[in-house]
């Protein structure tokens, strides 16, 4: 999601996926997966955070 977002969007993109998939999460080591899988700084899973967070008080209103 990262990387087909708008430049101006890239932040939000990142908070996107972290809601999207929040529940996904329980189970899963965020910086791991950030660092490792998505081959980012290990500082976006503070992102990631702010999205898993952010899912239980909002729904997306389309499919991303």
């Amino acid at each position: 999601m990262y990387g087909e977002a708008p430049r101006s969007e890239k932040s939000a993109h990142i908070h996107l996926f972290g809601i999207k998939y929040a529940k996904d999460w329980v189970a899963l080591n965020i910086e791991e997966v950030v660092k490792r899988a998505a081959d980012m700084s290990d500082s976006y899973h503070v992102e990631v955070q702010k999205g898993i967070k952010l899912a239980k008080y909002v729904f997306l209103k389309k499919e991303i």
